[in-house]
């Protein structure tokens, strides 16, 4: 398994610094990562950075809690597009998604799908699977499913639970199957990569990437 194809190398910390940004694309582009993730600011440099490589450049919209309104979503996705961002994880309305607003979740993602469609961008949906319920997740795998979402994604990183091997099974028993899955949050070691890889992930989300990696290299029998 080449793990590295599976990994977005993320950096998303408020205090993020030029330096961390230009480490982080160094080490996508050694390590052959399938995208940097990072902050909308970001974007512009890394798009820079990564220049001449195969590294997509990911960004996030809404993050960490979603409430934003649809309309400062929007804006968000119009910058990120102008800046570059090939790839947006968009983190769905949490308190509309807690008070069974369904209806407010299918406008958002309605609102804002075919302006990043047009510009065939990657569109991933972060649903924060570890302050869920079951039923929750998979009311969202059935309503973003059809929505035209390329991929799902456990979590943001921000909240008490990040990405789980259930999740992620139950992610893929419910979406259909050109819908992929992202994990994302506490994943530091190749056995939990490798484990939600196997669960059906095929996108990663993770800041110690370059561990991730070389814990491959360690079980080369893999």
């Amino acid at each position: 398994m080449r793990i590295n194809t599976y990994i977005d190398h993320t950096i998303l910390k408020p205090t993020t610094l030029i330096s961390d940004i230009e480490k982080l694309c160094s080490e996508a582009k050694q390590y052959q990562f399938a995208a940097v993730c990072v902050p909308p600011p970001f974007i512009k440099k890394a798009k820079e950075l990564l220049q001449g490589s195969a590294v997509k450049t990911a960004t996030v919209i809404g993050f960490p809690f979603g409430y934003s309104a649809v309309e400062a979503k929007l804006a968000e996705v119009l910058l990120a597009l102008v800046d570059g961002a090939d790839e947006l994880d968009i983190v769905v309305n949490l308190i509309a998604l807690k008070n069974n607003d369904w209806e407010y979740l299918a406008n958002e993602i309605n609102y804002l799908i075919p302006i990043i469609k047009e510009k065939n961008k990657v569109v991933k949906i972060i649903i924060e699977s570890g302050i869920l319920t079951d039923d929750e997740i998979v009311k969202c795998c059935l309503l973003y499913g059809v929505a035209g979402i390329d991929y799902l994604k456990t979590s943001t990183g921000y909240a008490e639970r990040g990405a789980s091997v259930q999740a992620v099974k139950l992610f893929r028993e419910n979406l259909p199957p050109h819908v992929q899955i992202k994990a994302s949050g506490g994943i530091r070691d190749y056995a939990f990569a490798k484990e939600l890889i196997d669960a059906g992930a095929t996108r990663l989300g993770c800041s110690g990437s370059v561990a991730i990696v070389s814990g491959e290299n360690a079980n080369s029998e893999y």
